[in-house]
Parts: C-alpha cells; structure tokens; sequence
C-alpha cells in the first residue's frame, strides 16, 4: 500500500490485453467529460486501437487500485521505425535526425489519466513514474489537449521536464493535440524511478 492508499500494478504485452475490462470504466468515466466528450462509438474505438496497441515493442499497461476499483491508468510502448508520429506535427518541421526512429529510442505515453475523485493525490504522478521505471531510450513523448480543461496535465508534464515541441493532428477527423518530449538519461540506473511531479 503507496502513502496516498492505492496499490498499483504492472501489466506487460500480453497481459495488458486482459486488463483492459479492469481499467474501461475509469476510461469511460473520465473521457465522457469534457473536452473530450467521448460516447460509445469512441468508446468502441478506443477499444480497437489498444488491441493493436498491445502488440507494440514494449507495451506496458500500469494500473492504480483503490480496493477492487482502478481509479488510474497509463500505458505505453517504443515508436516503431516507421511510426508517423513525427509527421503528424502540423507547424514545425524537425530534422530528419530528431525524427528518426530505430524502435528503442523513443518510448511514447499514449495514456495517463486519473478519475477526478483521486486527482492532486500525487496518482498521475506515481503512474507516470512507475511507467518509466526501466524504459530503456533516449527520450518519451506524449500529447495532451490544448484546450482549458487539460491545462493541469499540461502543467504537470512541464514540471515534470517536457517541453511542447509542436502541434499533432494524428488523424483525419481528430482533434489538435500538444506534442510534447523528455529527454530521458542513459546513463540513469534502469531501477530508478522518474522523480515524481506535483500532484495532478
């Protein structure tokens, strides 16, 4: 039992895939408010995308636990050699070299997210941090809403060293996202844990 009085646990490739009916309510729950505004047929699909998401190199699924309910989740993988996520940034152009892929050198959070009853707890924080606690790579990324209401997840990423490195549109009819990269150190003991931020 962590101090706040949640447990966590880690799921790994396959094994994040049957996890996925224990986390879905808290996805539901929190991606119904605004402004993502999600329904069922996002639900759905969301439900679509982690299924081929789970075969990444590296995925890793962390769960937080308050008794037998998650109230948080984060997962995430290594950017593939031919991963679009670069060329999906819509205002700036990066060099081919911060651009390149070799399928270890970026690991990418593609979720975090806590239900707001156990927000400023320090969850997103101990979620993000035992996420990372033996990635091997030069640096991650991940995106967040510009909008309002996403501005405490933004806050919390620069407090925890990302810095905005341009605008993602990932898809056709998707929304504008914030793309955003830490530089992580390599010569960091793999057992040691991200520092964690301020509480979400």
């Amino acid at each position: 039992m962590t101090p706040e009085g949640l447990t966590y646990t880690r799921h790994d490739g396959p094994d994040a895939v049957t996890a996925l009916d224990a986390f879905l309510p808290a996805y539901e729950e929190i991606y119904a408010a605004p402004p993502y505004l999600e329904g069922p047929r996002d639900i759905a699909e969301f439900i679509e995308h982690y299924a081929v998401q789970t075969k990444r190199t590296g995925m890793r699924l962390v769960l937080a636990h308050d008794g037998d309910q998650v109230v948080g989740f984060t997962y995430g993988y290594y950017l593939a050699p031919d991963t679009r996520w670069w060329t999906n940034l819509q205002d700036v152009h990066l060099p081919a070299e911060e651009t390149r892929e070799d399928g270890r050198r970026t690991f990418v959070i593609i979720e975090l997210a806590v239900r707001s009853a156990w927000r400023r707890r320090h969850v997103a924080a101990r979620l993000h941090s035992l996420l990372l606690e033996d990635v091997h790579a030069e640096r991650v990324t991940l995106t967040v809403r510009p909008e309002p209401e996403a501005a405490p997840a933004r806050r919390a990423y620069l407090a925890w060293g990302y810095r905005h490195v341009g605008t993602s549109h990932p898809w056709e009819d998707a929304p504008l996202y914030d793309c955003m990269v830490r530089d992580l150190q390599p010569a960091q003991p793999a057992t040691r844990p991200t520092t964690p931020g301020p509480a979400e």
